[in-house]
């Protein structure tokens, strides 16, 4: 049972309500799907009763009898599809919707853009709650038959407006829900609301006032941002993105299109950056592109300029340095030689990769090309996401110089006061580590990740800081497992529980 799900003993109750108000199989799956926090596709196997070694068994008896081959699917598989952590193939989808006497849509493994009505009746559960936060299936579900299609546009407008009704009131819950975790169905909103604002993009009336309280909105999140957890930041730019979204789906006119566009544009990016944290590689992504054609609609260079810099930091932190030179290389072509903070940022993140990659007089010349721009840079409100202060200056200069095995100033940089960089000093300590590990001092590595993984809150722990910490682990030869703090550092990753798969 994956977390943030309910017990088994929670759809076995839904198939006996089921059973009573006689449901159809895909409407006992649409209940459990909506209550108990599971996939699509788990719903199916759980309205049936089935465990996922009965649901394999079955799969095969079917495939046997109908000749179909033999299906390529184990209960690990199964276990992976359910949660969203992989993507059957699609001969195995068409077979697992005989399986469950449905199609892809149904399963959850493909969206349904027809504008016909739905047959058949919807169930609808409500997110309550019993005093022991089980679900009262005798008081929660209600069943709507489907309405004919209604020709022109209003049936697009309700059904839009009933989609985001929900979307919000699912990131509303998480919000109210200390603890929830990041689990499929929340990922594939943040995804749909991605896929919503690129389709108003490539279609977009608001007066001063609106204009000025999202500016307003968007800076204020930029300030949050930096010492936010990434998680609640995640859901609550999801509200914000939706309520943007239905501002530029009309065209304006151009000044307010521009504005609407750079708040799209930052708020892309913030979720972007919220995403690489949580280790979701494929919707940071994802949102980063949006970012792109948010900025690039906007025509403004400098805006182009931080999207690619800010982008070069995904690849870098998930091992493709060829694409951070690239990107970060076209964000200093874009910014161009006025100091600003995306041609500096560009500067900054060159030289870390050069670095890294072992081009070390590159690397200087990109570094002293940062610090120059930096220091002809006008003063500007340092704690903001996306401005490139001094202290993110540091932080990337810590980082070149760790691969450039100049370390003597790392520690008194991590041991200055607090920053509101959350994760900024356990992400140099981590860089310091995997230097030390590559030159084979195993021990004195294992030392500098287990503190930086225990100065960092609980909230903050994300993929980004444990991946980085189970790969160091990984890299510590069999025979050197053994010692103490590899033990200590095994431990504390074990604690911080399982991460989200880096590349989906």
């Amino acid at each position: 049972m994956a977390r943030g799900e309910h017990s088994p003993a929670c759809a076995r109750r839904w198939r006996e309500q089921a059973v009573s108000r006689q449901w159809s199989l895909w409407q006992t799956s649409q209940a459990i799907h909506s209550c108990c926090g599971v996939s699509l596709l788990k719903a199916h196997r759980l309205a049936r009763g089935w465990s996922a070694r009965q649901a394999i068994e079955e799969l095969e008896r079917l495939c046997e009898t109908h000749a179909l081959g033999l299906p390529r699917a184990s209960i690990d598989l199964l276990n992976a599809w359910e949660n969203n952590r992989a993507r059957p193939r699609p001969q195995t989808i068409d077979q697992i919707a005989r399986l469950y006497s449905a199609n892809a849509v149904r399963l959850g493994l493909a969206a349904d853009f027809s504008d016909d009505g739905d047959a058949g009746n919807v169930v609808i559960v409500a997110p309550a709650r019993t005093e022991q936060d089980t679900p009262s299936p005798q008081s929660r579900a209600v069943t709507v038959p489907s309405q004919p299609a209604v020709p022109g546009p209003v049936q697009g407008f309700v059904q839009d407006f009933d989609d985001e009704t929900e979307r919000r009131a699912l990131f509303h819950h998480a919000l109210l829900s200390s603890g929830i975790p990041l689990n499929g169905r929340l990922l594939a909103e943040v995804e749909r609301t991605r896929q919503d604002m690129d389709r108003t993009l490539a279609t977009g009336s608001v007066n001063e006032d609106q204009l000025d309280r999202l500016d307003e909105q968007v800076l204020r999140y930029r300030r949050e941002y930096i010492k936010s957890a990434p998680l609640p930041m995640l859901y609550r730019l999801m509200l914000e993105i939706s309520d943007v979204r239905r501002l530029v789906s009309v065209r304006q006119p151009a000044l307010t299109q521009r504005r609407l566009l750079n708040a799209t544009t930052m708020l892309a990016l913030l979720s972007a950056d919220a995403l690489m944290k949580l280790g979701d590689t494929r919707q940071a992504h994802a949102w980063y592109g949006t970012a792109r054609t948010a900025s690039d609609d906007v025509g403004e260079v400098r805006l182009r300029a931080l999207v690619r810099a800010q982008e070069a930091m995904l690849p870098y932190h998930y091992g493709d340095l060829t694409e951070t030179l690239r990107l970060a290389r076209e964000a200093r072509m874009l910014a161009g030689s006025a100091p600003s903070s995306p041609a500096a940022l560009g500067a900054a993140a060159e030289a870390r990769a050069l670095a890294r990659m072992g081009e070390h007089q590159a690397a200087r010349v990109a570094l002293a090309e940062a610090e120059r721009i930096f220091s002809r840079m006008p003063p500007e409100d340092d704690h903001l996401a996306f401005r490139f202060s001094e202290r993110r200056l540091q932080f990337y200069r810590m980082g070149t110089l760790i691969e450039l095995g100049e370390t003597e100033q790392v520690q008194e940089w991590i041991a200055r006061p607090a920053s509101p960089y959350t994760i900024d000093p356990a992400l140099v300590l981590l860089d310091q580590a995997a230097h030390v590990a590559r030159e084979g001092g195993y021990d004195e590595a294992c030392r500098l990740a287990e503190q930086a993984l225990v100065q960092v809150p609980p909230e903050h722990r994300t993929s980004i800081v444990v991946n980085r910490a189970r790969a160091l682990l990984s890299s510590v030869p069999p025979n050197q497992r053994r010692i103490p703090a590899a033990r200590h550092l095994h431990d504390l990753v074990a604690e911080a529980g399982p991460q989200l798969v880096v590349d989906r």
